[in-house]
Formats: C-alpha cells, structure tokens, sequence
C-alpha cells in the first residue's frame, strides 16, 4: 500500500532530519550487515588473487605443492566470497548499537521449502470457487 502525500512528507523529513545527524549516520554505517560482507568481498577477491599467482607460480617453477595450495586457496577464498555474498542478501535487521536482530522461524529445515510444501501452500491459497 502506498504511502498518502501527507506520510510521504513526514517520512521525507524524519529522513532529512537523520541524515544531518553524523553520529547516527556513522553509528547505521558500522551496525549495516552489508558493509562488512562488503568488506569480505574484498578480502576474498584478494585471495583468489593470491591464490591464483600461486597457482601460475607454482607451476612456472614445476612445484605441485605450491600450485596445489594456490588452488585451495582460491577455492577456499571463493567459498567464502559466496558465503559472504548470502549473508549480504539476508533479511536481518539489525537495532542500531545493539545487537538485535530479525530471525526466520525455524519450522522447516532448509531455507527452501520443498515441492510439497509449496503446492501445499498452492492449494491451500487457491480461490474458494474451484474445488
């Protein structure tokens, strides 16, 4: 549901009014999740980096050891480049200076639910006219 003119105004201005204040700003910067996977983004990219030029080294001086460790490595650093990613698209919502934060209920295991599951909720939503 949209919000009316007179919502939308008074939301534009609390905004206003919180984006002038820098130690609420610094405080939202250093509590937002997607900073530091942000952050672990980059590191990981690093180290695929150097992961890869000891792939390339180790196999220019025809050393296995060293060419496989620049392999684990990258694929170490890779693993956790996406696991970063996950949790940057993750729904939690953190309270600025505290450390409170939105869960998933835990009734089904997985973070997808199954194909019975969702044509169990398909029927279950269907309209009332077509049974």
């Amino acid at each position: 549901m949209p919000l009316s003119e007179h919502e939308q105004r008074l939301f534009d201005q609390i905004e206003r009014s919180l984006a002038e204040d820098p130690k609420f700003a610094s405080a939202v910067r250093a509590s937002d999740p997607r900073f530091y996977a942000r952050r672990r983004l980059l590191v990981a990219a690093g180290a695929i980096i150097v992961g890869l030029a000891l792939l390339v080294y180790g196999a220019v001086i025809k050393t296995p050891p060293l060419a496989v460790a620049g392999f684990v490595v990258m694929l170490g650093s890779a693993a956790y480049a996406v696991q970063s990613h996950r949790k940057a698209q993750s729904p939690d919502l953190h309270v600025v200076g505290g450390t409170t934060s939105r869960r998933r209920p835990r009734g089904r295991s997985g973070k997808r639910s199954s194909f019975l599951d969702r044509m169990e909720d398909r029927w279950r939503q269907r309209p009332e006219g077509h049974r």
